[in-house]
């Protein structure tokens, strides 16, 4: 990867809609270059997919929560179990397998405080193998972003 690769993906990843023309000026390539450079970096697995990025508010899921959990136990079969079932959460944005004093961080998105109380009551202590979790409800939002620094 050279330096124009590393510009041509923070280009992207500020707005996956700017078309090959638009990169190619940016870039001073050619339109044909820059296609190349971009199916290049799809292949190598640089560029995994291109998403939309939703306004969680717009959507009634603004209540963004951490939740720390503890299994019970730390065999392979209790944290293939935790996972394979936590994946199928659709609350769930991210889950983290962590070191430290819990075992897991969830990102937790939904509507409201009552939303969360139900999720934890119907879906996550359902869940087997958890021994704790620990709630943490975010006030503000500091600073949020998809985009690295190459």
């Amino acid at each position: 990867m050279d330096a124009t690769d590393k510009k041509l993906l923070e280009l992207l990843q500020h707005d996956t809609k700017k078309t090959t023309k638009e990169l190619s000026v940016k870039l001073n390539l050619s339109v044909t270059a820059v296609y190349e450079r971009v199916k290049k970096l799809e292949r190598e697995g640089f560029i995994e997919k291109y998403v939309v990025l939703l306004n969680r508010n717009k959507i009634n899921k603004g209540f963004v929560v951490f939740c720390h959990l503890k299994l019970l136990q730390h065999t392979k079969e209790f944290i293939n179990q935790f996972e394979k079932e936590v994946v199928k959460l659709n609350e769930v944005l991210e889950c983290f397998h962590v070191s430290g004093d819990y075992d897991y961080i969830l990102k937790i998105c939904v509507k409201d405080m009552r939303e969360y109380r139900e999720f934890m009551v119907t879906k996550l202590t359902s869940l087997q193998h958890i021994g704790s979790t620990h709630s943490t409800f975010v006030i503000g939002e500091v600073k949020n972003t998809t985009a690295f620094t190459i």
